[in-house]
């Protein structure tokens, strides 16, 4: 496994699979649909993004424009991740609760 996941299974004993917003299969820690970096444990189990404090609902690229309500309140997915290139979060009033990425949180290229 020489494309980074060996790092991922030596490290927790598991490698988990999940379909990412391509298609592809994804491994654990999972990409923030927010931010894009490698903060999630899983995939729309609402946890809180710490580097966009965007809440994981489950929702995606395919309904991105779409505003939920819910956890993320009046935000959609897209006007998040416009808030977060424009602030580094994803929506003004969590500005403070956010940090860096990780050097480990960075998705590979």
């Amino acid at each position: 496994m020489g494309d980074g996941r060996r790092t991922q299974l030596e490290r927790t004993g598991a490698l988990w699979l999940s379909p990412g917003s391509d298609g592809k299969a994804e491994v654990s820690p999972y990409r923030c649909p927010c931010c894009g970096f490698l903060t999630l444990d899983e995939r729309g189990s609402f946890d809180i993004c710490p580097v966009c404090f965007w809440e994981d609902d489950g929702q995606d690229d395919h309904d991105a424009d779409q505003v939920r309500g819910g956890p993320n309140g009046r935000l959609s997915l897209t006007e998040a991740r416009q808030n977060f290139q424009a602030m580094g979060a994803c929506d003004e009033r969590c500005a403070a609760f956010v940090r860096d990425p990780l050097p480990h949180e960075h998705p590979a290229v």
